[in-house]
């Protein structure tokens, strides 16, 4: 794609980024067969190939952008599918985040658009803040029909059946190996999982231990900032990175580091991109260090000995996050560690598709949302599954909301089939709907 970008633009880091995706696109259009919105709204300017067009003009042009824009750009789930389907090579998870940037710096929103915005960049990345969020919306949720914003309703209705109490296995502290030590790891407990569902650091931490890790969960680290990042708000974002970054390197200096394990794919795919994200500021060189060890908790389990299990006679029907088979391409390693622990692994029709969850798309865009997550509970429970799996919490939350079948993350089935105890999902599902509260925390 020809640019005509001005020499005084192109010295802004980010227009120069942009530039460079811009040319890489050649119009092909494969895009648009793996694109979520435009098979769900059939508008070009919901594609990808539509959107690189409008920020292209929005950047070039430097102008205010409008209304029908940012709708577009809104409504773009960041899922990545494109980058995957793509010939070319267009990197545009880097050009829509500065699309976003350049908007949120520029665009004068409504004040509804305004005030959701802020409510969700200050819950949710802070889990006190979050689960005292979550009983309001508990609360209220019996009169979610009475709300006139689809977007008040998603947020009501977003509130589980229950929530779950503190894990202390997410205070910053170190677990020792059970087994000869093969690796020290550091592990993000992340933010909204710890409100959202404890049980998938403390099935994680017991597997790794379990299977020789030595795990510290470092002083300082917390939220990885892709909420506030893909809404646009930068500073917010880098300052809780930043937070991350110098708590990681610390360790990394300290008593060294061999992985940082995340198991929330969301979370990966931005802490994968610390290293360009800070490219340009003091941090860099400690961003990039952490980005080359940054692991999803898959690719950390495919190093270790995982145990041949014996068959289980469960169905897994598992579903693929965006965050990890597009922005992370890993596509393989769950199914595969499934597999090895002795389940049968099932695959949904159009694996490649979003599930609508996509961080706070399923908050902020709820009509689009829905239809994704129909979509997609369809396909899932079309396998007739005894349970599903996933890789992030995100999508365990949005596709729970739409099926009775368990949803569980994939290292708490791994966990079970190597000595833990059943995934307190399965067990809720066996009682009724309601959550053991004795299950052990980490033996």
């Amino acid at each position: 794609m020809q640019t005509n970008f001005t020499p005084k633009q192109l010295e802004d880091p980010a227009t120069a980024r942009s530039e460079q995706v811009l040319r890489t696109c050649v119009h092909c259009g494969f895009c648009t067969a793996t694109c979520p919105t435009y098979q769900i709204l059939g508008d070009e300017l919901d594609s990808p190939r539509g959107r690189i067009y409008l920020i292209k003009d929005m950047l070039e042009n430097g102008r205010k952008p409008d209304a029908k824009t940012v709708k577009h750009i809104d409504r773009c789930l960041s899922c990545l599918a494109c980058m995957t389907t793509c010939p070319s090579g267009v990197h545009y998870m880097h050009l829509v985040d500065h699309a976003r940037e350049y908007i949120e710096e520029h665009y004068d929103r409504p004040l509804t658009d305004r005030a959701l915005r802020w409510v969700l960049a200050r819950i949710l990345p802070y889990p006190n803040r979050f689960r005292l969020a979550l009983l309001g919306a508990k609360i209220g949720r019996p009169f979610a029909r009475f709300m006139p914003d689809a977007r008040l309703r998603a947020m009501l209705e977003m509130a589980p059946k229950t929530i779950p109490p503190v894990s202390r296995n997410d205070d910053p502290q170190t677990f020792a190996p059970e087994t000869p030590k093969k690796m020290r790891v550091a592990l993000m407990t992340g933010c909204a999982q710890k409100a959202l569902n404890t049980d998938i650091n403390d099935a994680t931490i017991r597997l790794l231990t379990r299977l020789g890790c030595e795990v510290v969960v470092a002083e300082g680290a917390g939220c990885c900032g892709a909420l506030t990042h893909h809404m646009g708000k930068t500073s917010e974002s880098h300052a809780t990175a930043a937070k991350n970054i110098r708590a990681w390197d610390a360790e990394m200096k300290g008593k060294g580091l061999d992985a940082i394990v995340i198991n929330t794919s969301g979370c990966g795919t931005t802490v994968k991109d610390y290293g360009h994200m800070f490219r340009e500021e003091p941090l860099a060189a400690e961003a990039e260090a952490v980005s080359k060890i940054a692991m999803d908790v898959s690719e950390v389990l495919m190093k270790l000995d995982l145990p041949q299990g014996a068959d289980q006679e469960l169905k897994v029907a598992y579903h693929a996050a965006c965050s990890l088979q597009h922005g992370q391409q890993i596509k393989t390693y769950p199914k595969d560690l499934l597999k090895r622990a002795g389940f049968t692994v099932l695959e949904p029709k159009d694996p490649h598709l979003c599930c609508g969850s996509a961080g706070t798309y399923n908050l902020m865009q709820p009509e689009i949302s829905k239809q994704l997550k129909d979509r997609k509970v369809q396909t899932l429970e079309a396998r007739n599954p005894d349970i599903i799996a996933a890789g992030n919490i995100g999508c365990m939350m949005q596709i729970g909301s739409g099926t009775q079948v368990p949803i569980v993350h994939t290292v708490e089935l791994l966990d079970w089939a190597t000595g833990g105890p059943k995934p307190p999902a399965m067990l809720a599902a066996e009682n009724g709907g309601t959550r053991p509260m004795d299950i052990p925390v980490l033996r």
